[in-house]
């Protein structure tokens, strides 16, 4: 009976440890990497858990994780450019899989730091990727994870994205004509109303009012995706205040040229040709992107 006791108590103690793992979203084990992970969920210590992934990098425990979740955390500490370093230096030790992941840390890790150029040449980088077929692989989606969730994303979806970044890095320097080429293009590809927003911010930088009216005329008439979503409704009702408020005679003083390559935009409108609709329904698998890969050198 003692036995049979002891045999329940341990097989409780194993299920109760299992839901606290999956409660905490930690793995199980005793390893660096685990301790980090409850250092960082569970204590709430991520000074800590910086310690702890740094052991596990040294280790060579879940790598890929480890130097990401690090990068993470200490962004939120404030120390991103220690954050960058650390990327930068030990990406080597990373699989090819991560690679991109660590791209998407770095782009949040410059953005954090105001690093413009970095974040702009890095995102270009990106999308030369795509276009060139080497992140897709010639497949109509990938699997991307936020926030530990898995979800489809498309090669529109994805450029649109990046393309969004990318005008918004330019709008930082600023160049907003530069931006408004992007932006453009980015809505062009995939719509939606938060870009819509930024673009008509561009428009008004450079004094074109009625033009960026027109656009948060669309937002604010729901024909945009995302256009019932709160936050960005509410944006464009208060740049529609700002674009009233303003002078009608265009303010060109501040423009600092577009700083775009023809290259660049030609291996993007090359993409945008692939998805034209008098073209063939069946989506883009880049496999004449040969001809031009030598041209795209921005």
């Amino acid at each position: 009976m003692e036995e049979l006791g002891s045999s329940d108590q341990k097989a409780s103690g194993k299920r109760e440890r299992e839901e606290f793992h999956v409660a905490h979203k930690i793995p199980s084990g005793d390893t660096p990497y685990v301790r980090a992970k409850h250092a960082q969920l569970v204590q709430k210590d991520p000074v800590a858990a910086i310690v702890w992934f740094w052991k596990a990098i040294n280790a060579g425990d879940r790598v890929d994780s480890a130097l990401k979740d690090m990068a993470v955390v200490m962004k939120q500490l404030d120390r991103s450019e220690e954050a960058i370093e650390a990327v930068k230096s030990f990406r080597g030790l990373c699989s090819r899989q991560s690679q991109e992941s660590l791209d998407n840390v770095l782009i949040d890790l410059y953005k954090k730091c105001g690093k413009v150029e970095e974040q702009i040449e890095l995102l270009k980088r990106k999308l030369r990727q795509i276009y060139q077929g080497e992140i897709f692989n010639g497949k109509p989606t990938k699997t991307a994870r936020s926030h530990g969730k898995k979800f489809q994303v498309s090669v529109k979806q994805e450029t649109s994205r990046l393309l969004g970044n990318l005008g918004w890095a330019y709008m930082q320097k600023p160049n907003y004509m530069a931006a408004e080429v992007v932006y453009k293009k980015a809505q062009m590809i995939d719509p939606d109303a938060n870009k819509a927003c930024n673009l008509s911010l561009c428009l008004i930088k450079q004094g074109r009012h009625d033009e960026a009216s027109a656009i948060l005329d669309d937002v604010l008439r729901g024909t945009l995706p995302g256009s019932n979503d709160h936050k960005p409704r509410r944006r464009a009702e208060e740049l529609l205040l700002e674009v009233r408020s303003r002078q009608p005679q265009p303010d060109f003083s501040d423009l600092l040229g577009l700083d775009i390559d023809d290259d660049f935009v030609k291996g993007i409108e090359k993409l945008m040709d692939e998805w034209a609709p008098s073209r063939s329904k069946r989506l883009p698998i880049f496999e004449e992107i040969s001809s031009f890969r030598d041209q795209l050198t921005c």
